[in-house]
């Protein structure tokens, strides 16, 4: 805790931190859902289209713009497809498609008092949080959106610009420090990186992707323990730095894991459409280019090539697969190397 900071101010601060949600705003002044809603969704791109009819020949009866919410009514199959994710919500005024609508909830916590030294792995827990730089020449200047099931180093907890506790994440690409509010933020307990299955010898594990099924099957011997839907790489492409965006196929072992990875093209803005994503979760490298299983926050289109390489995965799925592949990590460890768990994309 900061030496500007002390413990009568903590108390204080934590009633602020609690008091309310800062971004109620964003979320169009409506801060309890109908009583008929089963869920609230986000919107990830800039905008989405919302259909007379659960199907994309339907008319078009609205739009709904980059990170809006939206009460579900019905989540539901239809089997017109399309057949990669046949997936459709019921919303307010008419059906819209998964694809780019993130689940989310809005779970408020109570503040820490104190940081391990070193930095803890927190989550966000809200749909979405404004993060901030504190500059000697601006003051407090708008930085990254951070979302839903993103992971986060806290580093440290001092007063915000709104006279609540905020705290200090710092950027594992960047080395930059910024602040969000606390209250928004879950600790990731230790609890959470105990391996699992971590009597099963290295050589009984392994792991398979089908990219023509775009599926994952995780093995201990020959008893499958995982099988799941996930996004492979776009075929045919290329990222910034010219690296193929199709995700490689041949056999591979996890080379290095980090519960929190920046990924995008490290820079420092408050624009949303720039490609940045801070706060990645449960990153697993197979691959040298950098390709890795991770969760996803920006996309709910799993069954479908999505990526730049990397095998996009649900975010509790993820974190199961982090826990399960070797080499283990522990608690506080930015980036764990060593040769692991064998992986084998075809």
């Amino acid at each position: 805790m900061p030496k500007d900071i002390n413990r009568r101010d903590f108390l204080k601060l934590s009633g602020l931190s609690l008091g309310g949600l800062a971004f109620s705003k964003s979320f169009e002044g409506r801060e309890l859902s109908p009583r008929d809603a089963i869920a609230t969704v986000r919107v990830s791109v800039d905008e989405v289209r919302i259909f007379k009819e659960p199907s994309y020949h339907s008319d078009v009866v609205s739009t709904r713009p980059r990170d809006q919410l939206l009460y579900i009514y019905e989540k539901f199959i239809n089997p017109e497809g399309p057949d990669f994710n046949p997936n459709w919500y019921r919303v307010d005024d008419g059906f819209a498609h998964t694809a780019y609508l993130q689940p989310v909830e809005t779970n408020l916590n109570q503040v820490l008092s104190t940081i391990p030294e070193g930095g803890q792995v927190f989550e966000v827990s809200v749909p979405l949080t404004q993060s901030y730089r504190d500059t000697k020449s601006y003051g407090w200047e708008k930085l990254y959106r951070l979302y839903y099931k993103s992971n986060h180093w806290v580093t440290g907890i001092k007063e915000g610009p709104d006279g609540a506790l905020w705290y200090q994440l710092t950027d594992e690409l960047l080395y930059i420090n910024y602040y969000v509010l606390a209250s928004h933020m879950r600790p990731v307990p230790n609890s959470e990186f105990t391996p699992i299955s971590a009597d099963i010898p290295q050589g009984k594990k392994r792991v398979e992707v089908s990219i023509a099924e775009q599926r994952l099957w995780a093995y201990e011997e020959n008893e499958v323990v995982m099988d799941t839907k996930i996004s492979t790489g776009i075929p045919g492409l290329a990222s910034s730095n010219g690296i193929p965006t199709a995700t490689p196929r041949g056999s591979f072992n996890i080379i290095s894991k980090m519960p929190v990875r920046h990924m995008g093209d490290g820079q420092v803005t408050s624009d949303v459409f720039a490609y940045e994503l801070p706060g990645v979760p449960w990153v697993s490298y197979f691959h040298e280019t950098g390709v890795a299983f991770h969760g996803t926050f920006w996309h709910d289109n799993y069954g479908n090539e999505m990526s730049h390489g990397c095998v996009n995965m649900l975010p509790e799925e993820a974190k199961w697969l982090f826990r399960w592949l070797t080499p283990a990590n522990e608690p506080g460890e930015r980036i764990q190397k060593g040769y692991g768990t064998r992986v084998i994309v075809s």
